[in-house]
């Protein structure tokens, strides 16, 4: 079964948690609320049949060998035909199981908000909307919680109770670290994932120097960025004078706001580091997902889904 069908199966078995699994009711609030934008994501990726978006050609790449009519085109190693001067194919091996794992950013960068909710809480949300997916399809799928420290891990396993497991930890989890180390989850994730998995890397990127392991990360694994933003991180209002605090390092910035210049080259620069960050991405191919805390969860990651689908 395809990982979208898996997805879809899976969120429409889900049930939600008993009281005997220990689940607050505050916590199951926060469950609900996500059930309904999942049982939205359903009913759009019923719309169409669809092959997989993970494992149409497999997960593993085995070998090149020489074009035999009738396989496949879009499998055609371009590079190796090129030098050996007739047409080759990559092959690969089908994997039946998935390994998922989910790299959420708890820094206190995310602890930022003028929507109605933090990039923290959307960040929350979107891991566990993609942890849902796996009660039902028989994957592993683990979890690594990250902040300038390696704040939390969850290996790999299967199973309703180990996501219920992932989810009640994604929601409740409090920080001890406050900045943004996006190394450390990346030399973790090569370190304990050894066989390719499919990487969600769920963040603000408030970071600098990470290119490295990006790019080694991404040769091993299938990676996906998801960057968590707000609206007014590039469009601030005119509120005159305001003290803005890094939710870091805690430095505090004295802003005239009404002052055009001012706000143009804080915004500029906000949008720069963005623009920079895509390029990053796209030259290494890191796909990516961009969640806006003003905008839905769920289609931007329904449009990604469709747009990989086409793509594979």
């Amino acid at each position: 079964m395809s990982f979208l069908s898996k997805v879809i199966e899976g969120f429409k078995a889900t049930s939600l948690p008993t009281q005997e699994e220990n689940i607050s009711p505050e916590l199951m609030q926060k469950i609900r609320s996500i059930q309904i934008k999942t049982s939205y994501m359903v009913t759009e990726l019923m719309a169409g049949e669809y092959v997989s978006a993970f494992k149409g050609r497999g997960m593993e790449f085995n070998a090149v060998r020489e074009y035999v009519p009738g396989d496949d085109v879009r499998l055609i190693d371009w590079n190796v035909t090129a030098r050996m001067n007739q047409p080759f194919i990559k092959e690969y091996i089908e994997e039946r199981e998935l390994n998922i794992m989910l790299m959420v950013d708890v820094s206190s960068s995310g602890e930022f908000g003028s929507t109605g909710k933090f990039k923290n809480e959307i960040s929350a949300e979107v891991a566990s909307i993609l942890a849902f997916a796996a009660i039902r399809n028989n994957d592993k799928i683990g979890l690594i919680v990250f902040s300038d420290k390696i704040e939390h891990y969850i290996p790999p396993k299967k199973g309703k109770a180990h996501v219920w497991n992932i989810i009640r930890t994604i929601l409740n989890y409090q920080p001890e670290g406050r900045l943004t180390d996006l190394n450390l989850p990346l030399e973790y994730l090569l370190k304990i994932q050894k066989r390719k998995c499919i990487a969600f890397l769920i963040s603000d990127f408030q970071a600098t120097n990470y290119e490295t392991n990006l790019k080694l990360a991404r040769q091993k694994h299938d990676l996906v960025a998801i960057s968590i933003s707000d609206p007014r991180e590039t469009d601030l209002p005119k509120l005159g004078l305001v003290h803005l605090r890094d939710a870091e390092s805690g430095e505090i910035l004295l802003i005239d706001t009404d002052d055009r210049v001012m706000t143009k080259l804080l915004t500029s620069h906000e949008r720069g580091k963005r623009d920079n960050r895509k390029k990053l991405f796209h030259s290494i191919g890191v796909d990516t997902i961009e969640i806006d805390t003003g905008g839905s969860l769920v289609k931007p990651i329904i449009q990604y889904f469709k747009i990989r689908e086409k793509r594979h």
